[in-house]
């Protein structure tokens, strides 16, 4: 559930301490309230707010500010709902045509009983937002130079301030164009405000159960036997009609009833009483709800919803198993799970409260313990973003394990995870990665464009591990738990059973690893070390009468040497070791004095579970059942190292850019196609202008004479030209024989042209002529919008058969250098680009610049729907598109990175 009540202009934000403000435009109707937000002003603020002490001009702020808005005016306010009262105000005005261009003056006001909580701040994230949509490039701003409140507030949003002293007045000047340090500014106060939303959800002081029943079965009294057997710290209550204690719990007949405001509360009811319960719990004063009922209605949720938002209270689910957190200060367990969670450091949240329990108990039988879980249900309010913020500010966390079937904003929780995985591990399921959630499209792109690709993306670029099942992500989080990072991706693989070490070697080989041959010195130390008949030179054959000891001999000296990376040990049991009375594994565990530098993990053939813990003397170390999951295992291991060894990515500057050309270019397209669609060549080419695209020559013919001097003008060395028929819609031009190749001379194209006409005559609005493309690699490119994930760029293998081989890969935009750079390694045709088959390396540098441009120019224009460039040209000396198809939708701008409640 996305939708907060209430108008598309009205948004529900956090405050520095937590609290949920609305902030909306002002209207004709807020003016007495902004009037007596002014009027109640201390002396000194309105002095510092209007330089002077004149009541009018609280008037006449009131005035202004409750006019109609339009693009050169715009006002917006921050109020509680919960005590309908107005918080603050925030305004711009353009400067006048002919003045400083694309400037506007703004001012703030905050009441005064809500200074140094983030009021002024929130409400000029919000006006800086809706001035770059109306294409505002700076604010100004005159203050008092003893007015240090707003020039604080100036200096710290994170946007390139000036500042010009005039007396006893300070001239502000604030450039609004986004960067990187802007971002990490809003990233920071967000990760403040979220994390003080949810204290009273994950460490309260005070707890009230609203559902627990008499008899054993219900969920609620599972809840609340759970929340009393788990040591629960702080106050506890129940809420019931008839009874004064349940499980020795104080029970209270009502929620008015309870003793106090407790800071969360669990709502285990019918789902029709559910917004009932939330509205009283509000009015009461809780800060929290963990809503576990289900069956919710549209309008029921929307209500819950509604009612959590006017009163301030931070929402898990509904449809949730619950929530735990092991902290000392804490102990809360207030889940229906059959166990209470091990004690440690993961933090686990999960939409499936199936998937929770199976997390839980893997986990348990791993002997990881858990920091805290979180059953997000159906996701109305607090999310898998919310919980990184949490885990990455809580002080104990150390690694985060996900389950998540949707994303509310992809790329905010992009952002957040970059950052976030940096300093534990991000672990998650790859959930809703089938083809049914694959989308209807006519272009190579869109068709191109899985729901798999977009989530592998978002995990790609964003450093998390993904896995593709549950046991998979319990063998990764068995590895990253008790073994060091790999350097790189050579394994070694040793075995007392040859065929169990080629399974081995095959599985490492599958997972994307190498199993490098070992050097000559290193294969005659272990050849000195194993039995007779051993062979070393990897995979490890030690025989089936190799010992404990040789055994450690052997992995300590593979461990010190270098050759490898990590090191794989797959092993069955042996009448000779049993009759020795040696312990193989043990020789995995016990390295005397010092553990093992590079990672170890063991395959044991014989064993039942999947994966166990190894425990010994230097800790322990990961045994799994089959050669497929360590090496899966050490393959995600092996993508942390290599992610966390790159420095982060930036979005590189980009010349030649003419970001408000192409929006007037967009805008005024659809004003003529109000339902969008796909442009004619000649708004497709000065769209592409402005972005510095390239294109092959071409020009537009709309009769046989246009086409001959066409041809004339464009043809190339070779006198060749092409002819492409074109009307709207027309997408594949191959399949519909729609190209003629080859032409020379004016009678050929005068008959390529007449053939069009005898064919399409009815639908074709005019021809392109080209210049023959030079002989080069025939690639594609292109963009689709997503609804959700926002614009993906895609890159591959082109030309007539780009869907049937679909050589593909995609990366979220904005591309930065590394995304460039992965995107172009990733397809199987890469090697062709680096000169693999004989023609020397294409124009590298050329086709980043192309992926870079499709990529500002998605992320620049919300209209674009589609681009799909296919084929391009590569070739040493250069990079072109051939063929460019642009298909634009009315769509209006939405910040992906503005900070706002879903």
């Amino acid at each position: 559930m996305t939708d907060v009540p209430g108008t598309e202009d009205t948004v529900h934000a956090l405050l520095a301490d937590g609290t949920t403000v609305r902030i909306r435009p002002v209207d004709a109707s807020d003016r007495a309230a902004v009037l007596r937000l002014h009027e109640d002003m201390s002396a000194e603020n309105l002095r510092w707010r209007f330089f002077g002490l004149s009541r009018t001009s609280a008037q006449l702020a009131a005035d202004r500010m409750c006019r109609p808005q339009g693009s050169a005016y715009r006002a917006l306010l921050a109020e509680t709902e919960a005590e309908g009262c107005l918080i603050g105000v925030a305004e711009y005005e353009r400067a006048p045509a002919g003045s400083a261009a694309n400037t506007a003056e703004i001012a703030l006001a905050t009441a005064d009983d809500w200074h140094h909580r983030g009021v002024a701040t929130l409400l000029l994230e919000h006006l800086v937002s809706a001035a770059r949509a109306d294409g505002i490039t700076a604010f100004t701003a005159d203050a008092l130079a003893e007015n240090h409140r707003v020039l604080k507030v100036f200096a710290d949003l994170g946007l390139r301030t000036a500042r010009r002293f005039d007396g006893t007045e300070v001239h502000c000047t604030v450039q609004l164009a986004q960067n990187n340090h802007y971002l990490s500014a809003v990233d920071a106060r967000g990760r403040t405000a979220g994390v003080a939303s949810l204290t009273p959800l994950l460490r309260p002081r005070s707890i009230a159960v609203i559902g627990a029943g008499r008899k054993p079965g219900s969920v609620g009294r599972a809840i609340l036997r759970n929340l009393c057997t788990g040591g629960f710290s702080g106050r506890l209550y129940a809420v019931h009609p008839t009874v004064t204690s349940l499980l020795g719990v104080h029970a209270f007949p009502s929620v008015s009833a309870l003793p106090q405001a407790p800071d969360l509360v669990v709502v285990a009811v019918p789902a029709s009483e559910v917004p009932g319960v939330a509205e009283e719990c509000g009015k009461l004063g809780v800060h929290a709800l963990l809503v576990i009922s289900a069956g919710l209605d549209a309008e029921q949720g929307r209500t819950l919803l509604a009612a959590c938002r006017s009163h301030g209270m931070r929402l898990v689910g509904p449809n949730c198993l619950g929530i735990a957190s092991t902290h000392e200060a804490v102990r809360l367990d207030a889940t229906f799970a059959a166990a209470h969670p091990r004690p440690g450091t993961a933090g686990v949240a999960v939409q499936s409260g199936g998937v929770g329990i199976a997390l839980l108990a893997g986990l348990e039988r791993l002997g990881i313990g858990v920091s805290s879980f979180v059953s997000l249900g159906d996701k109305y309010d607090v999310s898998g973003n919310d919980l990184l913020q949490w885990w990455e500010s809580d002080g104990y966390t150390d690694r985060a394990l996900l389950h998540l079937e949707s994303f509310g904003s992809p790329r905010a929780f992009s952002r957040t995870a970059r950052r976030v995985t940096r300093r534990m591990p991000i672990l998650t399921v790859d959930a809703g990665r089938t083809e049914a959630g694959r989308r209807a499209a006519a272009s190579h792109t869109a068709a191109a464009a899985t729901t798999t690709m977009t989530r592998q993306a978002l995990f790609s670029q964003a450093g998390i591990t993904a896995t593709r099942t549950i046991p998979e992500l319990l063998d990764a989080a068995a590895l990253l738990h008790s073994q060091p990072l790999p350097p790189g991706r050579r394994v070694a693989v040793v075995t007392n059973a040859g065929g169990t070490g080629v399974l081995a070697a095959d599985a490492c080989a599958e997972a994307g690893l190498t199993v490098p041959p070992l050097g000559t010195d290193l294969v005659g130390e272990l050849l000195e070390t194993l039995p007779r008949g051993a062979v070393a030179t990897n995979p490890v054959d030690a025989t089936a009468a190799v010992t404990e000891e040789q055994l450690r001999t052997c992995l300590d000296r593979i461990a010190e040497s270098g050759a490898v990376d990590a090191i794989l040990v797959a092993l069955v049991p042996t009448a000779l070791a049993a009759a020795t009375g040696d312990d193989l594994v043990r020789a995995l565990t016990h390295a005397p004095g010092r553990g093992r530098s590079k990672p170890v993990a063991a395959v044991l053939v014989d064993q039942e579970q999947r994966v166990r813990p190894l425990a010994g003397a230097d800790g322990t170390l990961p045994a799994y059942a089959d050669p497929q999951s360590a090496a899966r295992a050490l393959a995600h291991a092996a993508d942390r190292a290599a992610w966390l060894a790159r420095p982060p990515g930036s979005v590189p500057a980009l010349d030649g850019v003419d970001t408000p050309r192409a929006h007037g270019v967009a805008e005024t397209w659809l004003e003529h196609h109000p339902d969008g669609g796909w442009l004619d060549p000649l708004t497709c080419a000065e769209l592409l202008d402005c972005y510095g695209i390239p294109q092959l020559p071409w020009g537009w013919a709309q009769s046989e004479d246009d086409a001959v001097l066409a041809a004339e003008r464009l043809k190339g060395p070779d006198g060749l030209v092409v002819l492409k028929a074109h009307w709207p819609g027309l997408l594949h031009k191959s399949e519909l024989h729609a190209v003629h190749l080859d032409l020379r001379g004016d009678a050929q194209v005068r008959a390529a042209y007449r053939d069009f006409e005898l064919r399409f005559g009815h639908l074709m609005t005019g021809v392109v002529v080209q210049p023959l493309a030079r002989r080069g690699i025939e690639l594609f490119a292109g963009v689709v919008q997503d609804e959700v994930f926002g614009p993906l760029v895609l890159f591959g293998l082109g030309g007539t058969a780009t869907e049937v081989l679909a050589d593909h890969a995609g990366r979220l935009a904005p591309l930065t250098d590394h995304d460039v750079h992965d995107l172009i390694t990733s397809p199987r045709c890469a090697p062709l680009l680096f000169g693999r088959a004989g023609g020397g390396p294409v124009d590298l540098e050329g086709l980043e610049g192309l992926l870079l441009r499709i990529s500002r120019m998605a992320s620049d224009l919300p209209q674009l729907a589609e681009a799909d460039f296919n084929p391009v040209l590569a070739w040493p000396g250069g990079v072109t598109a051939l063929d460019v198809r642009v298909r634009l939708a009315p769509r209006k701008a939405k910040d992906p990175y503005l900070r706002r409640l879903r």
